[in-house]
């Protein structure tokens, strides 16, 4: 197994290629794809020439041939979308600067460029087409629908080949021939209301192509007589004791031939052999099993269990099968696959609990966004799992636009669960609404075929832990069923459920989750409430809304009068906070209390400085408050921070932005996410420690200190020998009414091994003036407030002054930076959130992806805090690091490679 850290370096090497090289231009060929004739063979398709119907008039007939000449065509990658394969090819500038996008929209007079159907073309070699060699293709999932033509014949129309997810199969071996071949796509026009496609609702504008394409790929299978397809494996792991796994096997072996055939299904799973001869009738399907009663080397002993992240390791194991026909191979399947066991239950109280290998399970995760254009980018994946474990986080939602195997093979790697699930709005949910458009036939079985491919797709993984057949609104009833049988004829084990609101069908049951918001700002006591979107129960998507990148990523998507209207017009709607129709194109609600909580801001910098340390505030309030109410009489079982990432630069929902630069929620989320980890509770004024690992804690020291704005400190307590149990928590003490405090002041935490090793600091800014809620005026998407908190006496902070040290360790590809702040004893008061960046030079954007161990810290006169940060420095010669702060302005300084003259050093004057 890969070390996730080491991956993000080279991912982030990926990602800088990738950012140096050209625009691809437009080109009148491909040199033909040479496809790997071995049996069991999949060559994918990396290329296409595509161009709109607008232009290539003529028939499939004709442009499936070799003699068509594609001169003008566009050259795009293997899994584009039109938009995706347009911007390739460079035809439009900067459209994530600004509403550039907008002049997409209508890119001619006629406007009819994504009104039409597109062609994609592609060329393939066979070396041969021996006897009982069949060539097959398959199409992963295509947007909307298209028809298919190879070599001059209409192998599929579009009525065969619809829907986002269904993944498709057609033997084509009676029109393909040794030598050069032509494939063809006739893609046809995508509306997410209208066909099970993807839709992006309030996300973000909608991309101009609606995402037409084959955007998951088209595989060419090469196999003999008998294919092998959908090999799985299932495992029954004894509980509570973890000591036998029962593994059961099947593969469907289909003969594809007209005469009958014997074949030999032989091939090892977790190091056991396995073997079965079978005979096949022309057309005949079989599923082969393998058993603990056929094959007792299938009842493991000791298996290697799959564990999610931060509680255990997370081993893998493999299947390989071939199948032998004539004493020759006809074709092989493989899977990889993990041993756990997933189950939920209601709480009381009626919420779902996942229990994972007999353990109740936190889910604290996010939830996900690919790029608006459904690029792949295998190197920007790698590195946002990256992110994922850096912050803590053990599970990802997918709500729609559901990820190829690779995604899902990240996530079994790094333990992150994944909860899986339909599209919200749009076509998906239209028949579960009142007055929704009712499904015809031919939906019901692109629905019902996408939910056989999901399945066979996800159920090897054990990182996948459910499914939600639906999002905002449960399935009806006969779509309900045909999910649920669907799931079980594919030996679905993990949950089933209903939605991600509070509903239920028939078959699954009261969905255990509640979808009450808010989605725009709260204040951090929100979360601590027994109301609404408060820390109980399972909440499926929350967050207070507005998430404000850092500056240098603003420049980089804001034109200069939207930067202007961001802090100084808090009722202007902007392009890149939602889609134009929605709630949230306003951020308004986070700029009224921002202004309210910290001062009007007098510009861009201060209005960014003040996002930062609420966003950091709320996002940590979000998750302390529901990973400490886990042992409460009604508690918190799950909650997905709405969202983890963006599908374009974005100034709402967000734990990093678009540009992988992490900012004031980042480190929020991270900070509260520790392994083990002291906390503030804004309702009762507690301290809490919580323990996200399964290892019990013994003699953990703990030390609380409340400080007035100045810095003295007010009130201090020691607590030493503290055991604190696995997966759960504990209150140690409630903070005093005190007396006489500024009307800021601060609440410093710091937790200790029992040798004295820190384990956790946490530092809050506090306001004697509490934030009052309106639950009575309560939406579906925020509370009200009656009183502000009033922070504003932190802009009075005296210029803080500090020393940095920081040192680079060179690691192959990995480059780590130890920084050291320290503020002198001298200086005139606290240190409030630094911020420390890498930059290739003085005034650069931020090196990213990048892995800090902590940043955003507050420090005391005396006080030094050392922290970390891993990120792949091939190309950056001299790095520099810069420090910002809240009362202090940004400085950088020079890095001392280690082992060189020094550690260089600077004083703030």
């Amino acid at each position: 197994m890969r070390n996730p850290t080491t991956t993000l370096f080279l991912a982030t090497v990926a990602l800088a290629a990738a950012a140096a090289a050209p625009l691809a231009r437009a080109a009148t060929a491909y040199a033909p794809t040479p496809v790997d004739s071995r049996p069991g063979s999949t060559t994918t398709v990396a290329r296409w020439l595509i161009q709109s119907t607008d232009k290539a008039q003529q028939g499939g007939a004709e442009i499936s041939t070799p003699a068509f000449s594609t001169d003008g065509w566009y050259p795009t990658s293997g899994r584009a979308t039109v938009m995706a394969g347009l911007l390739e090819n460079g035809l439009y500038k900067d459209v994530f600067y600004s509403d550039n996008l907008r002049a997409v929209q209508a890119p001619d007079a006629s406007g009819t460029l994504f009104v039409n159907p597109w062609w994609y073309r592609t060329e393939f070699t066979l070396a041969s087409t021996a006897q009982g060699r069949h060539t097959l293709l398959r199409s992963n999932g295509m947007i909307a629908s298209a028809d298919v033509w190879v070599n001059g014949h209409l192998v599929a129309d579009q009525a065969h080949l619809a829907g986002a997810y269904p993944v498709h199969e057609f033997d084509v071996t009676r029109w393909v021939h040794a030598g050069r071949n032509v494939l063809a796509l006739q893609v046809h026009p995508a509306d997410p209301r209208r066909s099970l496609s993807i839709g992006w609702v309030d996300w973000n504008p909608t991309p101009p192509d609606n995402n037409m394409g084959p955007w998951r790929g088209v595989d060419i299978l090469q196999t003999g007589p008998v294919q092998l397809r959908f090999a799985h494996v299932t495992s029954d792991l004894s509980l509570p004791d973890l000591g036998r796994a029962a593994l059961t096997v099947k593969v469907d072996a289909r003969n594809l031939d007209t005469a009958a055939h014997e074949a030999t299904i032989a091939g090892e799973v977790a190091g056991v052999p396995l073997r079965r001869t079978i005979r096949l009738a022309p057309g005949q399907t079989q599923t082969v099993s393998f058993t603990p009663q056929t094959d007792s080397g299938l009842d493991l002993s000791h298996p290697k269990v799959w564990w999610p992240a931060g509680m255990g390791a997370h081993p893998l194991y493999a299947l390989q099968l071939s199948a032998r026909v004539d004493g020759a191979t006809s074709d092989r399947a493989s899977a990889s696959f993990g041993i756990r066991s997933v189950s939920s239950r209601l709480t009381r109280q009626g919420y779902r609990q996942f229990v994972v290998n007999g353990k109740p399970v936190l889910i604290r995760g996010a939830g996900w966004a690919p790029d608006m254009f459904l690029r792949d980018d295998p190197a920007r994946m790698e590195a946002e799992f990256s992110y994922v474990r850096n912050l803590g986080l053990n599970t990802i939602r997918s709500e729609g636009k559901l990820e190829s195997e690779r995604f899902y093979a990240l996530a079994d790697r790094d333990g992150v669960m994944v909860l899986a699930g339909w599209e919200c709005c749009d076509k998906w949910e239209s028949a579960a609404k009142t007055g929704g458009a009712p499904w015809d036939a031919a939906d019901m079985q692109v629905a019902q075929a996408s939910m056989a491919s999901e399945a066979r797709l996800l159920r090897n993984h054990p990182s996948v832990i459910g499914f939600l057949i639906g999002s905002d609104n449960a399935p009806a009833a006969a779509l309900a069923k045909t999910y649920v049988d669907t799931l079980q004829a594919e030996d679905w084990t993990m949950p089933v459920i209903a939605a991600a609101a509070a509903q239920a069908t028939a078959e699954t049951g009261p969905s255990g989750m509640k979808m009450t918001g808010p989605y725009a700002w709260v204040p951090p006591a929100y979360w601590y409430a027994g109301q609404q979107g408060g820390a109980f129960g399972f909440n499926s998507e929350t967050s207070a809304g507005a998430d404000i990148p850092r500056l240098e990523d603003l420049t980089r998507m804001l034109s200069p009068q939207e930067l202007e209207a961001l802090w100084k017009y808090p009722q202007a709607r902007q392009y890149h906070a939602s889609a134009d129709w929605s709630t949230f194109a306003s951020i308004a609600p986070f700029d009224k209390a921002l202004a309210s909580r910290y001062g009007p801001p007098a510009g861009l910098e201060d209005y960014v400085a003040k996002a930062q340390l609420d966003n950091y505030d709320n996002t940590r309030a979000q998750f302390e408050a529901y990973n400490a109410h886990r042992d409460a009489a009604n508690p918190s079982t799950g909650v997905i921070y709405w969202m983890l990432n963006n599908a374009w630069p974005s100034l709402h929902w967000h734990l990093y932005d678009y540009f992988l630069n992490p900012a004031g929620s980042y480190f929020g989320a991270k900070k509260a996410n520790e392994p083990v980890h002291i906390q503030y509770a804004y309702d009762t004024r507690a301290i809490v420690l919580v323990n996200q690992t399964l290892n019990d804690e013994h003699g953990l020291q703990a030390r609380i200190r409340v400080r007035h704005l100045d810095g003295s400190v007010r009130y201090e307590r020691r607590v030493d020998g503290v055991d604190l149990a696995g997966n759960g928590t504990r209150q140690l003490l409630t903070l005093p009414t005190l007396s006489g405090l500024s009307r800021v002041y601060f609440v410093e935490l710091d937790l200790a091994s029992a040798a004295g090793e820190p384990i956790s600091r946490n530092v809050y800014w506090l306001s004697t003036r509490p934030d009052q809620l309106d639950w009575a005026h309560s939406n579906w998407y925020l509370t009200p407030l009656t009183q502000y908190a009033d922070l504003t006496p932190l802009q009075s902070l005296p210029a803080a002054t500090s020393d940095v040290r920081a040192t680079l360790r060179h690691e192959g590809a990995q480059d780590t930076v130890t920084v050291t702040l320290a503020v002198p004893v001298s200086s005139k008061g606290v240190g409030l959130f630094q911020h420390v960046s890498i930059k290739p030079s003085a005034g650069g954007h931020p090196v990213t992806p990048i892995l800090w161990s902590d940043n955003d810290v507050t420090l005391w006169p005396g006080e030094s805090l050392t922290l970390t940060a891993k990120y792949a420095g091939q190309g950056i010669a001299a790095p520099v690091v810069e420090v910002s702060g809240w009362n202090a302005p940004a400085r950088s300084f020079p890095i001392a490679v280690q082992g060189g003259a020094g550690a260089s050093q600077d004083k703030n004057p």
